[in-house]
């Protein structure tokens, strides 16, 4: 029985084998590669399976708006609260239960994404390159986990303010925090913004980690 080439070649890439002439050979997948596509590609928890840094970015990418709609109400406080608490649900659904989110949570994410890429550069496998940029990665994941939980702690406090200038004041603060996760923040004031700590977001972990991918052969 003869299998469409088509077929054949979904067959093979499912095994992880290569078709070389008349032969099928197992290809070896890098353990290193593997992290790295977690964190940059698929990942099997996510929703809709996609990589760990994506989703972060996704999440972050909600919270920030309604950071900014909280920000656009500062004489509403049942508004500014019922906002903030939509941040609180994509930051980390276990602190606000509902919200527009993913159900999955910046925190979760990046989190995630620092795990799997320092896994990528302990394997056995790792390239030079792979062990320099993960560490670049794995520290713009972890100033993003440092912002979203002073997110939750002023989540809590917006949630507890009786008037709307106080809770006006405290999402100001988020605001700005969900946009230090997006694109990092310039801590030292000289011009620009690098992947160390206090500085890289997700901006920077993403852009790091495409060149770990490019210089791996991985695009």
């Amino acid at each position: 029985m003869r299998f469409p080439i088509f077929n054949l070649a979904v067959l093979y890439g499912a095994l992880g084998m290569i078709a070389i002439g008349n032969e099928v050979v197992a290809q070896e997948t890098r353990t290193s590669h593997m992290h790295m596509g977690h964190v940059s590609d698929r990942w099997n928890d996510t929703p809709e399976q996609v990589g760990l840094l994506p989703t972060a970015a996704a999440e972050a990418e909600i919270a920030s708006r309604h950071a900014g709609l909280a920000i656009g109400m500062p004489d509403d406080l049942g508004s500014i609260k019922a906002h903030i608490g939509h941040v609180m649900h994509a930051i980390d659904p276990s602190a606000v239960e509902s919200g527009p989110g993913m159900g999955y949570g910046v925190i979760k994410a990046a989190e995630g994404a620092a795990t799997h890429i320092r896994l990528a550069a302990n394997a056995d496998d790792a390239s030079s390159g792979v062990k320099a940029h993960a560490t670049h990665v794995a520290t713009s994941a972890g100033n993003v986990v440092e912002w979203a939980r002073r997110i939750l702690e002023l989540g809590n406090e917006v949630q507890a303010a009786e008037r709307a200038g106080a809770a006006a004041g405290l999402a100001r603060q988020i605001q700005q925090l969900t946009e230090n996760i997006l694109a990092g923040h310039d801590a030292d004031g000289d011009g620009r913004v690098s992947w160390e700590s206090g500085e890289g977001g997700l901006e920077q972990a993403a852009f790091h980690m495409n060149l770990m991918k490019q210089g791996e052969g991985m695009d």
